[in-house]
């Protein structure tokens, strides 16, 4: 008799939302593949080692990894496989519109593999609509495959943590479906909320267009402030210090990432491009780095033409090794523009320079994200930090 509970296969496990995902259910029992095309990723995951940081996460693998978790490409998997995860996003193209047909096409890949009594769950943004396409495309191919649409929620980094304690979101094609994927996300979490297939599509674009206009809203007022003169750190403090209504108002820094910005242009576009505010935030936060560089150049006596400028921080986000839309990155060009030379420098990245060589060298920095390996680092030549762990 198996041990263990249903079998669960992941369709691009071995990224940053298959690894949680498939730890958890691993945790609570069940038979877990980890399907990926990655083999460098695959391989790693086998040896119990993690491909990227994320908190908590080594443990649980090498607690499962060889008895109820495995890393594979074998597609063959998939025919035993009680429910199907796909983490699969609506990417944007060069004009900033959803690309639904490129969803379609990595289902389409799997279609062969797939049987009516098997459930199968999009797990990544989608753009809405998307999921009645894809149920239109199985039952076109001859398929009755279950389809549900259960939007993960967990900051990156913190998956582990935060899939056990976020409530949610489980939607279905059917009730029946729906009653299936709350059934398992219950062995995750206490907190199941039901919705149709469009509110949870909606409900994941908006929370992420959400942060993006508030990090948005930050980056204006540091702008404001800093072209006025005004140290922005003081205003912040006199802003927020014992005012509950300003409790949530988020500090500006460089708002990046694989999701917060893609998510707000596909937003625009459902909305036939209508929406302002998703594109004046795209604006102020892809024109934040152009700002950074300016004031810098204002320091360094109005040019930056041969001298070294190292940018602390190549991720795009504090504390972790993930640079993937970094705009840090951009920091680079534009420095590079000015005809400056770059001093890459990240503690969490391979090949870049150490920190001590980094700030030996530098003849101005820029902060491009707060490691905690920065906060005690007293500068001596001319630098911008927009984040303010070194203003005060």
């Amino acid at each position: 008799m198996d041990p263990y509970k249903e079998k669960i296969v992941i369709i691009g496990g071995c990224g940053h939302v298959g690894i949680p995902l498939g730890l958890a259910f691993a945790s609570k029992n069940f038979d877990v593949v980890l399907l990926d095309k990655n083999q460098g990723h695959i391989d790693m995951i086998n040896r119990g080692e993690l491909p990227f940081v994320e908190n908590g996460a080594l443990k649980l693998l090498k607690d499962h990894i060889g008895k109820n978790l495995r890393a594979s490409n074998n597609c063959a998997y998939i025919h035993n496989a009680d429910f199907i995860f796909f983490v699969v996003g609506t990417p944007v193209d060069e004009h900033l519109s959803p690309k639904v047909r490129n969803v379609i096409s990595v289902i389409e890949e799997y279609i062969p593999y797939l049987s009516d009594d098997q459930i199968l769950i999009m797990r990544s943004t989608l753009f809405p609509g998307t999921l009645r396409i894809i149920q239109e495309h199985l039952c076109r191919h001859g398929l009755k495959t279950k389809l549900a649409f259960c939007p993960e929620r967990i900051l990156q980094g913190k998956g582990i943590d935060e899939i056990f304690k976020l409530p949610q979101i489980v939607s279905g094609t059917t009730e029946a479906v729906a009653q299936a994927a709350e059934k398992l996300f219950l062995n995750l979490t206490s907190q199941i909320i039901r919705t149709t297939p469009e509110e949870a599509e909606l409900a994941k674009l908006m929370t992420n267009s959400w942060r993006y206009l508030n990090f948005a809203i930050a980056n204006q007022f540091y702008m404001m402030a800093n072209d006025s003169g005004v140290d922005f750190n003081r205003v912040y403090e006199a802003m927020t210090q014992g005012y509950p209504r300003a409790k949530f108002f988020a500090k500006p820094g460089l708002a990046a990432g694989p999701c917060l910005f893609k998510d707000t242009m596909q937003l625009a576009s459902f909305y036939n491009n209508n929406f302002f505010l998703g594109h004046a935030a795209m604006l102020i936060n892809e024109g934040l780095p152009d700002h950074l560089v300016k004031k810098l150049k204002q320091k360094m006596d109005g040019s930056l033409r041969g001298k070294k400028i190292a940018i602390l921080g190549m991720t795009f986000k504090a504390n972790n090794d993930d640079i993937r839309e970094s705009l840090s990155f951009k920091l680079k060009k534009l420095l590079e523009i000015e005809m400056a030379y770059v001093i890459e420098s990240d503690p969490y990245l391979k090949n870049s320079i150490p920190l001590e060589e980094a700030l030996k060298s530098a003849e101005g920095i820029i902060l491009g994200v707060p490691h905690d390996e920065y906060r005690t680092l007293s500068i001596k030549v001319p630098f911008i930090d927009c984040w303010g762990i070194w203003g005060k």
